[in-house]
């Protein structure tokens, strides 16, 4: 598995057998391949505060690969109504690197923000509300909710109150 961690708020402490040991809190993003195998923990290191994160598992494009890790910052929180690209195939812009034809990136609205996204021919997209309420092709999403999207040329993403979102770009 491919394994992104986006954290919303709180921290979690990592630790895992090739080593890594680290705290990802708000505008971190973790990735750990699962590859031929890795043994791992994840907790809340707070007695007191409360921490709250999306996990998303994807399937590698290929199997044998070997277990890695890897984290990165992203000024998300600093630059409202811009679509972070947080993880790619490639790498781009500092993105982490996911085993998969998948693009993800993270955006927090302001209020009365929009921001939109081409959608290439064959492409499929899935937003996942994070925070707020976000009006997608004019669908509104809350919270918990996610919308798949297909067929669709634009994807056209706005907030009345602010609102924080993953949008994936899959294959």
């Amino acid at each position: 598995m491919e394994i992104v961690t986006y954290v919303l708020s709180g921290a979690i402490a990592h630790k895992d057998s090739l080593g890594n040991g680290s705290t990802i809190r708000p505008g971190d993003v973790q990735r750990m391949s699962a590859g031929t195998g890795i043994l791992h923990s994840e907790f809340n290191p707070s007695d007191t505060e409360p921490e709250h994160h999306l996990q998303i598992w994807l399937l590698p494009e290929r199997t044998g690969l070997m277990p890695g890790y890897e984290q990165k910052k992203f000024p998300i929180a600093e630059q409202t109504d811009h679509l972070h690209l947080i993880a790619s195939r490639d790498a781009r812009l500092g993105s982490v690197t996911i085993h998969q034809d998948a693009d993800i990136y993270a955006c927090r609205l302001s209020p009365g923000g929009r921001v939109s996204s081409a959608l290439a021919p064959g492409r499929h997209a899935w937003i996942q509300a994070a925070r707020g309420a976000v009006e997608v092709n004019g669908v509104t999403l809350r919270a918990g909710d996610g919308a798949a999207i297909s067929d669709e040329d634009e994807i056209d993403i706005r907030s009345r109150d602010g609102g924080e979102f993953l949008l994936f770009d899959l294959a």
